[in-house]
């Protein structure tokens, strides 16, 4: 039988970037305002270190076992991973996401929180800044039972979930990235208007009305992203396993002009969005800001369900 092989994903160390000292006799501005406070620069640096920390107890959990791995940053990804058995990211979601990029429905993925947010701290800094650190809403593991979740998946004893994802068509041609959580189509700059129309297909009842818009832009959520940046503008969290789709129209211009339930609702897996872009310009990022797509006058983009689902090893108090 042939050895496991694993590819263990990075988040990169320089995360925050280093300052230098200043010089003995070097003369200090004066005191401003508002001005940095110094245990926030100190706190950051200890980030950096419980992140290598993480990184270093993960690598020593699988020099340990009977395993042919590999190490990558994540910024050093750029083509679909093939050839492993097992992805292990190590960072938070961010690492996550940067991993289903290249992934398809065949290697699952288990994620590493490498500095999960300790309330204690939040409540001893919340005064003076914000302690919390990366959710790692999808991440099953910490430095604490990696070992012991590496050990459950190389015996079978734990199995993958199975999540959905978004696939976008752009003129008819399909976008190379799926979504795990969102997409945004928007104009580049936030504060301009974007045009566009849009309605829902369906494959078993009656198509949607058509939905004109002047707007701040449209964003797109799975189950996963749900708890995200749809949450935060007014969204509602669905179960992880759910396969339907939400959609939001962000910021409408006269919203009372239009029907408000085609405004904000869910997209059924026998459905499809089809959008019409107005504007001079635009982009469809997903899952945040590194990917992107720019979209023109004229354009149509198709969006669905339709795309490969992520397999990823879920934390067991993740709500379903």
């Amino acid at each position: 039988m042939s050895r496991r092989r694993v590819l263990l994903l990075l988040k990169p160390f320089d995360v925050y970037p280093s300052r230098a000292s200043p010089r003995a006799n070097a003369r200090l501005p004066s005191p401003l305002p508002c001005a940095v406070n110094p245990k926030i620069l100190s706190y950051l640096d200890d980030r950096c270190r419980v992140h290598k920390d993480t990184i270093n107890f993960c690598q020593d959990v699988l020099r340990r076992k009977s395993l042919d791995w590999e190490l990558v940053m994540r910024n050093k990804l750029s083509h679909q991973i093939h050839h492993v058995d097992l992805v292990v990211t190590v960072g938070g979601d961010g690492t996550l996401l940067q991993a289903s990029h290249f992934l398809d429905d065949s290697i699952p993925v288990l994620g590493v929180n490498s500095d999960p947010t300790q309330v204690e701290e939040v409540d001893k800094f919340s005064n003076e800044f914000d302690a919390r650190r990366s959710t790692g809403y999808l991440c099953a593991g910490t430095a604490k039972n990696f070992e012991q979740l590496l050990d459950e998946i190389l015996e079978g004893h734990k199995h993958p979930s199975e999540l959905t994802r978004i696939s976008v068509n752009l003129n008819g041609n399909p976008l190379p990235t799926f979504a795990l959580n969102d997409i945004l189509v928007a104009h580049p700059c936030p504060a301009t208007v974007s045009r566009f129309s849009f309605r829902v297909r369906s494959n078993s009842i009656k198509d949607s009305n058509l939905v004109n818009c002047r707007s701040s832009g449209l964003r797109v959520s799975t189950a996963a992203g749900s708890t995200a940046a749809m949450l935060s503008a007014g969204g509602f969290p669905m179960p992880i396993y759910t396969q339907d789709l939400q959609y939001m129209v962000r910021e409408p211009i006269s919203s009372r002009a239009a029907d408000p339930p085609l405004m904000h609702r869910l997209i059924r897996p026998d459905e499809r969005m089809c959008v019409a872009w107005y504007s001079q310009e635009g982009v469809i990022y997903v899952d945040g800001s590194h990917i992107f797509y720019s979209i023109q006058n004229g354009d149509t983009i198709e969006i669905s369900r339709e795309a490969p689902v992520l397999k990823v090893y879920l934390p067991e108090s993740l709500p379903t």
